[in-house]
């Protein structure tokens, strides 16, 4: 049965059961602030972002839509709070409106964007603080953080905003010494590989049981679990973000870990994660998590700055799908179909 809610009705309403998940390590949820952040802050996030949201579901050009949805957030909530998850909300809502919430519709999309997407996406950076790392050298005119300065640079070069969120997608082995060792965008990714750990940690929610608040908390653990996250690797380094990932890991497969190596976490000299490890759970998994073993972890990763926003951004864009395709806060989620032309397999 279809869902009677309208696309930008799920879309604030993920925002906001994102937030108030509990726990979620290193991340603002209803019980933990962080220095900077606070729980209040997303609310009025999801508030002021509410405008764009509904373009975007109307139909509005992708980079528009995002524009005026970080503007809104950045206005009502004083600061960045969502930019992540609305860079992955805006194409699911495009999705929507097109009648096809799928890979294939997400990839069709994101090809569609213009180089004008591109350029109101850099503008967005002008609304608010967006920690990024740096360009390599011989892309230094395409740095997000000169805005709408970089207007120029890509008309030049006819880079479209699929273009820009493809050369963040992919590892520049040259920039890490060949090693490949530096932890890709994990949101770019999904902009160019069809959203698949949104419609995976989506399906996560769906089959799982209690409350979304909790399953969502789950879903941020398994997210966690499988790759290491981009702002954790972009604040600290890729190999703390490994072992970040490994923390959870242990948590999400039931494992003790030493509470020795997740106190040393930052120190240069510890034991640091296999960036090779290929661990994808599935839904038996996720609904297994023991939320309270992940309570000792949050409180260390709060204690550390240590913050995997992006994996946050994802759990955000699950739940979007998710309550299109029939999962309800009273628990007594529907058939699978998510009235957008789709059935519950992706």
């Amino acid at each position: 049965m279809s869902p009677p809610h309208a696309p930008a009705d799920d879309a604030t309403l993920a925002l906001l059961l994102e937030v108030a998940g509990t726990p979620k390590p290193g991340n603002v949820d209803r019980r933990r602030d962080l220095a900077d952040l606070r729980f209040e802050s997303f609310l009025g996030g999801a508030v002021g972002a509410r405008e764009g949201l509904e373009r975007a579901a109307r139909g509005a050009a992708v980079g528009h839509a995002f524009e005026r949805a970080v503007a809104g957030m950045a206005d009502r909530a004083g600061t960045n709070t969502q930019f992540g998850c609305l860079l992955l909300l805006v194409p699911l809502l495009r999705a929507t409106r097109n009648g096809d919430l799928s890979p294939d519709g997400l990839d069709r999309v994101t090809r569609g964007t213009t180089v004008d997407d591109a350029v109101a996406f850099y503008r967005a950076f002008e609304h608010v603080d967006v920690a990024v790392g740096d360009p390599p050298e011989d892309a230094e005119a395409l740095d997000v953080r000169r805005g709408a300065d970089a207007e120029p640079s890509l008309r030049e070069r006819g880079f479209t905003l699929r273009d820009v969120m493809a050369a963040s997608a992919t590892v520049d082995e040259a920039v890490d010494g060949g090693t490949g060792d530096r932890v890709p965008d994990r949101n770019s990714q999904e902009w160019v590989e069809g959203f698949p750990r949104t419609f995976r940690a989506a399906e996560w929610i769906r089959a799982d049981e209690g409350p979304l608040t909790d399953r969502t908390a789950r879903a941020f653990l398994g997210l966690l679990a499988a790759e290491p996250d981009t702002l954790v690797a972009t604040a600290h380094g890729p190999e703390v973000a490994r072992e970040a990932s490994a923390t959870a890991r242990a948590i999400v497969s039931g494992v003790d870990r030493d509470p020795d190596a997740d106190r040393d976490l930052d120190r240069a000299d510890a034991p640091r994660d296999d960036h090779t490890v290929d661990f994808t759970p599935d839904a038996d998994a996720i609904h297994a998590i023991d939320l309270g073993a992940a309570e000792e972890l949050a409180a260390s990763f709060v204690d550390r700055g240590i913050n995997p926003g992006t994996t946050a951004d994802l759990s955000c864009a699950a739940l979007y799908v998710a309550l299109r395709r029939g999962a309800r806060l009273d628990g007594s989620d529907g058939d699978g179909s998510d009235g957008d032309g789709n059935g519950v397999d992706p």
